[in-house]
C-alpha cells in the first residue's frame, strides 16, 4: 500500500531563479530529475489561471493526510520563497464525496481570507488533536470555537463560490491524474507524485522547463 493517502509533496529552490527568467535549451539536459521516474508529462495539457509569463503550481492535499500536514510547514516556506512569475496555490482533493465538506472548508477560509490563520490549525485539529472533522455540522462547530462568526462562516461554506470551487478542484484533480496526498501541479504540463522533500526540488526544475519551451 502506498504510504500517501488515496490515489499521492514535497523543497528546494533552484538558485538564481527570477521572474521571466529563460535559460537556453541546453540547460534542460542538466537536469538530474528524469520524465516517468521524479515526474510525468501530461498527455493532455490542463488550462492555468495564470497570466501569460506567469507559472502555475498547484499543491494537492487532503486536510486527512498526514503527510500532508507533515508537508505543508515546507510547501509554505517554499511559496514564499518564489518570485512574482510563479503563481503557487492549493487545490484541496476529494477522492470520494465523504471528503467534500472539507474541500469547502477550503474555500469557505479562502474566501473569508482565514488561510494563513486557521489553514495549519484545521491539519492540527485533526492529526494531534484527533478531532473528526468530516461533517458540515463538526466542521462549522470547530470555526465558531477558532473565534469565527458563525452566519459568516456558514453563509461562505454553503454558498455557490465554495461549491464551484470545490467542483473545479476535483475536476484539476481528475486532469492531473492525481493519485494521491501531497502531489504537484506545474504550469498544466507536469505531474510531480510525493517524493518527499524532493519533490520541491522537481517543481523548481519543472518551472526553469516550462519558460525554456
Amino acid at each position: 500500500m502506498s504510504q500517501f493517502v488515496g490515489r499521492r509533496v514535497f523543497a528546494g529552490q533552484v538558485a538564481g531563479l527570477a521572474a521571466g527568467m529563460v535559460l537556453p535549451l541546453g540547460a534542460m539536459a542538466q537536469s538530474r530529475f528524469e520524465e516517468g521516474v521524479n515526474f510525468t508529462r501530461l498527455a493532455n495539457p490542463v488550462a492555468v489561471d495564470t497570466a501569460p509569463g506567469q507559472v502555475e503550481v498547484l499543491e494537492f492535499f487532503a486536510y486527512t493526510c498526514i503527510h500532508c500536514f507533515r508537508f505543508e510547514p515546507d510547501f509554505e516556506a517554499w511559496t514564499k520563497r518564489q518570485p512574482k512569475g510563479v503563481v503557487a496555490r492549493r487545490v484541496p482533493v476529494a477522492f470520494n464525496a465523504a471528503m467534500e465538506p472539507l474541500q469547502r472548508l477550503y474555500y469557505a477560509l479562502e474566501s473569508m481570507g482565514l488561510v494563513e490563520k486557521l489553514h495549519a490549525k484545521v491539519f492540527a485539529a485533526i492529526h494531534i488533536d484527533k478531532q473528526r472533522l468530516l461533517s458540515p455540522k463538526s466542521i462549522v462547530e470547530w470555526v465558531v470555537k477558532q473565534g469565527v462568526d458563525q452566519k459568516a462562516f456558514e453563509m461562505a461554506f454553503n454558498g455557490f463560490a465554495a461549491s464551484g470551487k470545490a467542483k473545479r478542484a476535483s475536476q484539476l484533480t481528475a486532469a492531473y491524474n492525481v493519485e494521491g496526498t501531497p502531489a504537484l501541479g506545474v504550469a498544466g504540463r507536469f505531474y510531480i507524485p510525493g517524493q518527499g522533500p524532493k519533490s520541491l526540488e522537481v517543481a523548481d526544475d519543472l518551472i526553469v522547463r516550462s519558460r525554456t519551451v
